[in-house]
């Protein structure tokens, strides 16, 4: 791969923050859901971020030259609370059930975030390779907000949580 501005450097530094946090706090929200079905839903958006991270990571691992890129974060921005999530989990205390509306709402703002983030990224790459994997990011975080709203939708509306198997998203972002 070609030299790296440190303007590139720094967005898959953010990305990889970004996975991070997303990870953290949809794992939070699927221990505080009581719905069996929405911890589902929201373990398998943990595991999407994850995989997300090993992508970036293995980018990042590239335009350092195989260095690891995890020397560039705290141990505890990587294992231990981050303050964005912590914040976050306030939002969601109080009465019974507002937690997990509550978690669908701010799940669709990481969401929306990280899709601008994404887009704003591969715009500002002429690397072909990293634009390309920061617009198939972007497309699997709108996928996630689609997700997250139908699922917003379906409680507030009916009290049900729909199931991934259940239902075929058509693309409304």
């Amino acid at each position: 791969m070609s030299e790296i501005s440190p303007q590139i450097k720094d967005a898959i530094k953010g990305a990889i923050q970004l996975e991070i946090n997303g990870r953290k706090f949809f794992n939070h929200a699927a221990d505080v859901t009581e719905h069996e079905r929405g911890k589902k839903m929201f373990k398998f958006l943990a595991d999407e971020e994850v995989k997300h991270l090993d992508v970036f990571g293995k980018l990042f691992n590239k335009i350092l030259g195989g260095e690891d890129w995890k020397n560039y974060f705290d141990e505890k921005d990587l294992s231990g609370q981050a303050p964005l999530v912590e914040k976050l989990k306030e939002r969601m205390k109080g009465e019974k059930g507002k937690g997990e509306t509550e978690a669908l709402s701010i799940g669709m703002q990481l969401e929306r975030e990280a899709i601008e983030f994404f887009n704003n990224a591969a715009e500002n790459t002429d690397d072909p390779v990293a634009k390309k994997i920061f617009r198939e990011i972007s497309e699997e975080e709108k996928f996630h907000y689609d997700l997250l709203q139908a699922q917003h939708d379906s409680v507030t509306k009916s009290g049900f949580w729909l199931d991934g198997a259940e239902f075929q998203m058509d693309g409304k972002w």
